[in-house]
């Protein structure tokens, strides 16, 4: 039975950080000699992978197989592009001789994850996680404004409402950010209410609601305090 290398795959479109798997194949035996991954044939060929030698971003699918030299390459990046063989060589002389190489692979490298991770999205959502920051922090002086902002991070799909409440009663917010998809798919956004810190304010609650996708609210808070008035130059604490 003579000699076959398999190189199945034509043409393979990997997105940038992702892993590349090259399938290669052996049965009926041949000669004594190296199998070799090669990006590009001739003189300007370079070395992807050998059993020997370093090569950090390679591993074999299985590992000390006689018959199966397929391989991974992780976190693929746009200069991986390019056309692989798979090479078997025979011993001679002369040193190492091409016995036999497969019909190569020709790798597209998609700069941008892009589409492909939305072939990996959670097919259930996900709820965000949502955190209130006062700026300033309070204590506050009186009179002064507060910026209320909620983030919403970490969630799909992205149908999500937010309302805001004063003391337990809604109130009107414009001020609310557009959709940001996150590189692993998932959604964030940002909704900010400004508030000015009147005395009668002090102690007031504000609350941002979320709902996720009609799924019950998800509420989180923060209270405004108002720093007592200096008295004599002198703040109240340190009387």
């Amino acid at each position: 039975q003579g000699f076959e290398l398999q190189q199945p795959q034509d043409k393979e479109l990997v997105a940038a950080g992702e892993t590349l798997t090259l399938t290669c194949t052996m049965s009926g035996g041949g000669p004594v000699g190296a199998v070799r991954w090669l990006k590009g044939l001739g003189s300007g060929n370079k070395t992807v992978y050998e059993q020997k030698g370093s090569f950090p971003r390679v591993t074999r699918v299985v590992n000390e197989s006689g018959t199966d030299f397929s391989i991974h390459i992780r976190d693929v990046r746009p200069e991986d592009a390019g056309t692989y063989y798979c090479v078997k060589f025979e011993k001679s002389l002369l040193g190492d001789e091409v016995f036999q190489r497969g019909n190569g692979t020709e790798v597209s490298v998609r700069a941008e994850p892009g589409d492909a991770r939305h072939q990996a999205l959670p097919l259930f959502p996900v709820s965000p996680s949502v955190r209130v920051v006062a700026d300033p922090p309070s204590p506050i002086e009186v009179n002064k404004t507060v910026n209320f902002t909620c983030h919403v991070n970490g969630f799909y799909p992205g149908d999500v409402a937010v309302t805001w409440l004063e003391n337990g009663t809604e109130m009107k917010v414009e001020n609310t950010s557009r959709l940001v998809e996150t590189p692993q798919g998932l959604f964030e956004l940002r909704s900010l209410v400004e508030v000015k810190a009147t005395e009668e304010k002090n102690g007031s609650v504000f609350t941002c609601r979320v709902v996720h996708d009609a799924q019950n609210p998800i509420s989180e808070m923060a209270a405004l305090r108002i720093a007592a008035p200096a008295r004599d130059g002198l703040s109240d604490w340190s009387q």
